[in-house]
């Protein structure tokens, strides 16, 4: 094993009459994609509901991708003739020859189809991760420095004096100075990620603003900089960089202000509701329920007005100890039921609106899904009385899952079985709704009909609304639907 054998060889193994070389140019290229994957994850760790597994894996692929892209591209447009007669110096990519705006068209293109079979947001992801890469091209092109690519015309010794000095050996190619395109390149791609990555970010209006901010800026300081490169690809007599930059430039251009937005069909969020109290007033059968037990199995006068505010919500599993300790649950449950029973018929309504809300957002397309406490059977039951089931697509009650709200679990649940948008919104009366969406990573609606939740819920929601009614302009907004707003 030998370190540093020559400018261009990183490390150097020698077994026998077999030699392995591992060149600059892969290292730092390997070093750059590493840096991005590294920032990328860290912003794909707050937003919860993207599963790492299936970030890690995208990640891998999409860089195998991009790197044969960046390969096939180069070949292409270098010297096709060559490389087809000569198809095994293809492979060959440890000598150079990597075009990048290749590897970012296929790598885009694999990313883009993996999302889609995953059910992610493409813009969503790319959002977070493209503005990135401009890191992995700013370090990559230190490899064309040590394979003495990307560079301009001949210039004077004096041009290397002062602060591109460090530069000077590097750029003595075959007897004369060049032009250090590779440096002026990889300075606009830090510059470019800063302003993209701490400006811009922070602004964002809408979803694809990062990627066509992107898109932008690197087709902008391409254009320049292969306008004064002298080993460009040519396809003809242009320069097929150029040519790419320009296209985009002008994607980028239009896709910020927004042109692309009549033709791009954004995919609906998937909206889950909480049962009682949100979509349907249950909150009287409720409170008569837990009444007549507190006055069968306790003392009534310990129902107070923080109790009937502490029992709407949680399931029943979780307070019947803590009220009734030491009755058998069953026996509980049966009480709680035949009461309800009694009462529900003359005390349950759909919330105001709740009933046209769902009806015109089953039929616009939306997957309307309920989470909640209650059993399943007793939601659709409630659903049917009041002829709502319909617009109802999936239901997960008590016993659907193992751990019940603020616990994540039933939206991933519903959201994996029926492979819908994992883009969520969460509409809920309780803090255990919020946090449940919060937990997930989903946009949080909290809904307030009780003055005295209504602080914390507004405070800790993303947004909160008093009329159900307002939900019909929430899902037209053009951000993402995640916690952050973002």
């Amino acid at each position: 094993m030998h370190f540093f054998p020559d400018e261009q060889t990183f490390l150097m193994f020698k077994i026998g009459n077999i030699s392995l070389d591992i060149r600059w140019y892969a290292v730092l290229i390997l070093t750059g994609a590493l840096i991005t994957y590294l920032i990328s994850k860290k912003d794909i760790q707050k937003v919860k509901y993207i599963d790492l597994d299936f970030f890690d894996s995208m990640a891998v692929y999409t860089l195998w991708v991009g790197i044969i892209g960046a390969r096939l591209w180069f070949c292409i447009f270098y010297n096709f003739s060559y490389y087809m007669a000569n198809p095994l110096e293809i492979i060959r990519i440890w000598d150079g020859g990597l075009a990048i705006q290749g590897g970012i068209v296929f790598g885009a293109l694999f990313a883009y189809l993996y999302m889609k079979k995953n059910h992610y947001s493409f813009f969503k992801l790319a959002d977070l991760i493209l503005p990135n890469v401009l890191l992995a091209q700013a370090i990559g092109r230190w490899g064309n420095f040590v394979n003495k690519e990307c560079h301009g015309a001949e210039v004077a010794e004096s041009y290397y004096d002062g602060i591109l000095s460090f530069l000077k050996q590097g750029m003595y190619i075959n007897g004369h100075y060049y032009e250090p395109m590779f440096f002026y390149e990889s300075i606009l791609c830090i510059l470019g990620w800063v302003l993209i990555y701490f400006a811009l970010k922070k602004y964002q209006n809408k979803r694809g603003d990062l990627v066509y901010g992107y898109l932008m800026w690197y087709g902008l300081i391409r254009f320049f900089i292969e306008g004064r490169r002298t080993d460009s690809l040519y396809l003809g007599n242009l320069k097929m960089a150029q040519l790419t930059s320009v296209l985009f430039l002008i994607i980028g251009l239009l896709g910020y202000l927004g042109f692309f937005e009549r033709f791009i069909k954004k995919e609906k969020p998937t909206l889950l509701f909480d049962f009682d109290g949100t979509l349907v007033d249950t909150k009287q059968g409720i409170v008569e329920a837990y009444r007549a037990l507190f006055k069968k199995y306790s003392d009534e006068a310990k129902f107070t007005d923080e109790v009937k505010q502490e029992i709407i919500g949680p399931a029943l599993k979780d307070l019947f100890p803590k009220y009734f300790p030491g009755i058998d649950y069953d026996t509980l449950y049966a009480d709680y039921r035949k009461r309800q029973l009694e009462v529900s018929k003359t005390t349950n309504h759909p919330t105001p609106n709740s009933e046209q809300v769902l009806k015109q957002l089953h039929e616009e397309g939306y997957h309307i899904a309920i989470i909640s406490t209650r059993s399943h059977e007793g939601i659709e039951e409630i659903l049917k009385d009041f002829s709502l089931e319909g617009y109802i697509d999936d239901i997960c009650g008590l016993r659907d899952v193992k751990n019940l709200k603020p616990d994540p679990e039933a939206i991933f649940k519903i959201v994996n079985k029926n492979g819908w948008n994992r883009e969520c919104i969460m509409v809920g009366d309780s803090l255990m709704d919020i946090n449940c969406g919060l937990n997930y990573g989903a946009y949080t609606v909290a809904y307030l009909d009780d003055p005295a939740r209504s602080e914390i819920l507004a405070k800790t929601a993303n947004e909160s609304i008093t009329d159900m009614i307002d939900i019909l302009e929430i899902v037209k907004k053009d951000i993402y639907f995640t916690y952050d707003k973002k």
